[in-house]
Order: C-alpha cells, then structure tokens, then sequence
C-alpha cells in the first residue's frame, strides 16, 4: 500500500497551539507559482494568487493539516486566480483560457522555480526592486518581513514590491536567463545580514542551495561556498557587548568549523571545472582566511596571488583597495600604501584602509586622523563605532609618550 504524504511540519508552542513549518511554505512559494504559470496565469496573477493560499495555509492548516501541501496550495491558488479573473471583467479572455479547473489531488513534481530566478533578476529591474521581488516570490516571504529586513514602511516596500510585478509581467523567459544578474541579487540579499524577525544572510544561503540544485554552474557553486565560509565566521564578528571585532582579532574557535568544511568542498569541486569567476575567487580568498589557525599564519602571498586573478576578471575598486591591504601584509605596509596611492580616495573605506596601514607603517598620529575622518563617513553604526575607537586608541597612546 503506498504511504500517505506526510503531513506539514508543526510545532507546539508554550501555550499548546500548533503553527504551521514557516520554512516548508517558503519553499513550497516558487513552486506554486510556476505551476500557476504553466496553467495560464501570469507572474503578477499567480504570485497574488499564491500569497492569498498562504495566508489561508496559516489560518487552516493548524486545525486541518492536508495530506498533500503543495496539491493543497496548487488547488487553493488555482481556486484564488479563477475568482480574481471571474471578478475582473477586463480578464475575460484569461478566464475562458483557463475554464476547466484541473481535479484536485497530488501535484506535478516538475520544479521550474529557476525560471523564477531569472524572472525576479530580470535586467528591467532595480536591484533593490529584484531583491524585495526575489524575496517574495523565490523566498515566501511576506511583504512585512521583507519590510522589516530592510527598515523600510511596509507600504513603501509593498509598492516596491507592485511596481517590479508590473514590470516582469508579460515577459517570456524563452532563452537562458543570466545567472550572473541572479548572482548578484542573491549577494545583495547576503550582504544585507540580519534585521527584523528574518535572517536575511540565512535566507540567501538557502535560496542559493535551492538554486545550486537545479543548476550546474561553477560560479552557483562559487557563491554558496562563498557565503558559507563568510557566514562561517559570524558568531565571532561581534563581542559580548555588541562591538565590532576584526578579523585579525576574531576567536577562531568560535569558527563553524563544519560550514568551512562544507564551504571547500564546495569550492574544490567548482575549481575543478576550469571555468573560474568571480565568486569562485572571492571563495578561494576567504577559504585562505578560514584555514589559516591564527591571523599572523594567514597565507598573505596566496591571497593577494587570488586578487590579480580577480582583477583579471573584473576590475573592480573595491578589489584593488582590498588587495593594497593584503600586499600590506604580505609585503609590508610602504607597499601597500604605494598600491593604494593609485586608488581615488573616494572610494568607500579607503580612509579606513589608509589609516590601518598608516598604523602598520609607524605613523600613528596620521592613523589617528585617518581612522576619525573614516568613522565619519563609516557605512554603518557598528562600523562607525570601531573606527572611533581605533582613533581614540591611538590617540590615547600618543597622549602618554
């Protein structure tokens, strides 16, 4: 006899009520949403369609949990974009394309949530528009959460949110999307970290594993790697009291030695397809740092060895300020100030860069200087609040010569 589908995932809180698994709806969100496709809806249709079952999924789901979540959710969506077509007149045609609501029962196990990828990535986009967009129809995320992620009214990111569905509708994806745009909106969405009740930084990391798994590409396979070494070191980033901490200064046993693990085989085996980006370098940057045992036996030559292969690839500034500072370690800090005397000191961080190797050099009185005038345009707090301290370090040292 076959066995039944198993039953969503439910937890009882401290007061004996059962939620739904947040993280099986997420996952199920793309899935949905390109079965609706597929039946004739369109990205904006399908997408609303398939928030308002979710919403129903919370409220029912407790009390009455389906034996089959996603044939409840592709039944229930399917249910939902009907009554919005019967409803608008103006979605007349769309209504009689889609007459003869499908049986109900087990789902389709065909997954084209890549094309989602490429659709929520789509060029026509912002970044800022392709992420929140990504967020919500590739994460299942709600409009609130995504609003709380990134600080915002939740009326300001719902129109955001709108406008991008208006832009992406009516596309066809009917040749390869491009997987560096879809990269780029995934590192986005890493490197916003964590603010409200969603780890952004966590999410990413899932969303570019489910990407990983329907596709074959070194640079998917470079940026996961990427984000679990980076991701490796974050119970270390901070102190007790909230404070920045340096890498150099960081305590490596705080390290989560299983996600660098999972990080380099990760990166061995894109390496080995001989196709090298980007993302694959910056991993191969950061496997570098999480295998050195303490800061000083940190491979400096290597690293900047993998920056020259970054720069051939993209010449980007950011890259060059980084590499000024690793030729700083591994040569010493006249040449790493030499290398960044070619760099526009606009650059965001180059003060900060300047001051550490200013440091490095045996100037500190400059370093003081330089370290107060980059905490005033640091990106952020905690970012601010290191930098004045290095600045009030040194001065306080100056002070007792």
């Amino acid at each position: 006899m076959a066995r039944a589908p198993p039953v969503p995932d439910r937890a009882p809180d401290h007061h004996g009520v059962t939620h739904v698994d947040e993280a099986q709806l997420r996952t199920l969100t793309p899935i949905v949403i390109t079965i609706l496709g597929r039946r004739g809806a369109d990205f904006a249709a399908a997408e609303d369609a398939v928030q308002e079952a979710l919403l129903e999924a919370v409220r029912s789901w407790p009390d009455d949990p389906p034996r089959d979540p996603k044939g409840w959710l592709v039944t229930v969506a399917w249910r939902k974009f009907l009554d919005a077509a019967r409803a608008d007149t103006s979605r007349r045609l769309r209504e009689e394309r889609a007459e003869g609501e499908p049986e109900p029962g087990p789902a389709s196990t065909t997954d084209d949530t890549l094309q989602l990828y490429f659709l929520c990535a789509h060029p026509s986009l912002t970044p800022a528009s392709a992420v929140a967009l990504t967020l919500r129809a590739v994460g299942g995320l709600t409009t609130r959460q995504i609003a709380q992620a990134y600080l915002v009214p939740e009326a300001t990111m719902a129109q955001r949110i709108s406008r991008a569905k208006k832009t992406v509708t009516g596309v066809r994806l009917n040749e390869p999307g491009d997987v560096a745009t879809v990269l780029r909106v995934l590192y986005l969405v890493f490197n916003e970290g964590y603010s409200g009740d969603v780890d952004l930084a966590a999410e990413a990391i899932r969303l570019t594993r489910q990407l990983a798994s329907q596709i074959n590409h070194p640079e998917v396979a470079g940026l996961l790697a990427l984000m679990l070494l980076h991701h490796a070191r974050r119970p270390a980033r901070t102190g007790a009291d909230g404070r920045l901490v340096p890498l150099a200064d960081q305590d490596r046993a705080l390290w989560d030695t299983r996600l660098i693990a999972e990080g380099v085989a990760i990166l061995q085996a894109a390496l080995a397809l001989d196709r090298l980006g980007e993302f694959q370098v910056q991993a191969a940057i950061a496997a570098l740092h999480a295998d050195a045992p303490t800061a000083q036996e940190t491979d400096w030559v290597q690293i900047v060895e993998w920056y020259d292969e970054l720069l051939r690839l993209t010449d980007n500034p950011v890259a060059r300020l980084n590499r000024a500072v690793a030729v700083g370690e591994a040569d010493g800090a006249p040449a790493g100030l030499a290398a960044l005397t070619v760099l526009d000191p606009a650059l965001p961080r180059y003060r900060a860069a300047e001051a550490y190797l200013r440091e490095r050099a045996g100037d500190p009185a400059t370093a003081a200087r330089l370290y107060a005038e980059a905490a005033r345009s640091a990106p952020n707090l905690a970012e601010r609040d290191h930098l004045t301290r290095q600045a009030a370090r040194l001065n306080a040292e100056l002070r007792r010569c």
